[in-house]
């Protein structure tokens, strides 16, 4: 006797199935699925400017040209593999993602000196309890936690913005409230 499976298939539908011997399927059929690649969305709010600065810009065209002439070429020759495959998707989607980041972008230069107040693209040296930290307010796309490269939307970039040389300003952070003390304010 056959058997049946019955499906889901839309709002309230089912569809009846019969079963379908091995001999039918491929072998590549019984092994796990495999991931699919991240779909990469924009880390911006709706509605908000993709602001860049000029060496922010620089570096996203570096490396989308290094992907374009290098990595990619050299996925695609051994794109034989499945695990090749989804590397190829990875590097599709970072593709994408920085062609749309650069398209959208409004390159925002650094302001003329008296350089006294912080502003986008602004890297500033600010003190605390513990001593001096750096930090460079950048667009979205730029931020690197690890070179303190901030998010213009980040709570202390919102913190630093507009204040001015030697000025205080409060910051949330979740250990408590802290006091900052701007120090220096260079631009690159």
């Amino acid at each position: 006797m056959a058997e049946f499976a019955r499906r889901r298939i839309g709002s309230g539908r089912h569809l009846l199935a019969r079963a379908m011997s091995k001999a039918f399927t491929r072998e590549s059929d019984d092994l796990p699925e495999r991931p699919m690649a991240p779909v990469l969305t924009s880390l911006l709010p709706a509605g908000m400017k993709n602001y860049l600065t000029t060496a922010g810009a620089q570096r996203l065209q570096a490396e989308l040209s290094r992907l374009l002439e290098v990595e990619r070429p050299r996925s695609a020759v051994a794109a034989g593999g499945s695990e090749a495959r989804q590397q190829m998707e990875v590097l599709d989607q970072r593709i994408q993602h920085l062609r749309l980041c650069l398209r959208t972008a409004e390159i925002v230069a650094a302001p003329a000196p008296p350089w006294d107040r912080v502003r986008f693209g602004a890297t500033v040296t600010v003190r605390d309890g513990a001593g001096e930290t750096r930090y460079r307010i950048v667009g979205v796309g730029e931020t690197d936690v690890e070179q303190n490269h901030v998010s213009w939307l980040s709570p202390i970039a919102r913190a630093l913005l507009n204040a001015r040389l030697g000025q205080r300003v409060r910051f949330e952070c979740p250990s408590g409230e802290e006091q900052l003390e701007i120090v220096n304010i260079s631009y690159e």
